[in-house]
């Protein structure tokens, strides 16, 4: 792979599962927001070609803005169409050569790049992980999407071994460490939580803590199963767009945007209803 990283300016932040329907694009314009309300420059790759959700979040945001006049903020966004239809070794070497002068151009006026994956195993989506600085994983609360992490004993639910996404996650960041001497953050996100405990909860918890003990990601709460973020998407909004959810926010509101600002925290973001998120750099930040 062409040497990326000497040239880039611009913090990568993958979000990614191969399974569909965890929340990905939810977590991704959050955190996309989050950064450009921080006084970031933003800009965001949709890898999904089929799906293109990521896409349509944006459009949605920018139709609302447009609609209402609310100064509402955009990232530089850009989808990617990739070779789909049984791609040859050929053309994913192109598409793959293609993406990473996208993402070059996309660093040199951008403090972030955030990219959404698609909810299956693509090369592209391999090589992002590769390139990553952060990697999010969100994950639903239950034993079938834990499956794409590890396996686990039908008997017991004890964790028994890694599964395939991990597997692939592993082998990216070996590359990005041995490649450009890189550290890649992984953070793993239970996501759509139960506002009720279970015992089914509390296993997949423990089963995530083992599995963070063999696969060295951090895990994190993430965002609960509220209506209110379905809502969110059909205009674009988020929760950190208080200003524009009324003058009085609902209780779902208010406890959707608490659960963002403990994610964001985690992920090295501080919320601020009042304030805004502002951005926790490290040293090796760009």
């Amino acid at each position: 792979m062409p040497d990326f990283e000497a040239t880039k300016s611009a913090r990568l932040i993958v979000v990614g599962n191969e399974k569909g329907g965890s929340g990905k694009s939810t977590i991704a314009m959050h955190v996309a927001i989050a950064l450009i309300k921080s006084n970031n420059r933003v800009g965001t790759l949709d890898l999904d070609s089929r799906q293109k959700t990521f896409t349509h979040y944006i459009e949605n945001r920018f139709a609302w803005g447009d609609q209402t006049g609310g100064n509402l903020e955009i990232p530089n966004h850009i989808y990617f169409v990739e070779n789909t239809d049984h791609p040859t070794a050929e053309e994913e070497a192109a598409d793959g050569a293609a993406l990473i002068d996208l993402i070059k151009g996309l660093a040199v006026n951008n403090d972030f790049i955030v990219i959404d994956t698609p909810g299956r195993n693509s090369y592209l989506g391999r090589l992002a992980h590769s390139m990553a600085d952060i990697v999010i994983t969100p994950l639903n609360d239950s034993f079938i999407d834990l499956d794409v992490l590890g396996t686990v004993d039908p008997q017991t639910l004890a964790v028994t071994g890694t599964s395939h996404y991990s597997e692939m996650v592993r082998e990216a960041r070996l590359q990005h460490h041995q490649r450009d001497n890189v550290s890649t953050d992984w953070i793993v996100l239970r996501n759509r939580l139960s506002m009720l405990g279970s015992r089914n909860s509390r296993l997949v918890e423990q089963g995530l803590a083992e599995l963070s003990r063999r696969l060295h990601f951090r895990q994190v709460e993430g965002l609960s199963e509220r209506v209110i973020f379905r809502e969110f998407y059909s205009r674009g909004l988020t929760a950190l767009d208080s200003k524009l959810l009324g003058a009085r926010p609902t209780a779902s509101h208010v406890a959707a945007l608490i659960e963002i600002e403990r994610l964001l925290n985690a992920v090295g973001l501080r919320g601020s209803a009042a304030g805004g998120p502002v951005i926790q750099r490290d040293s090796n930040a760009a």
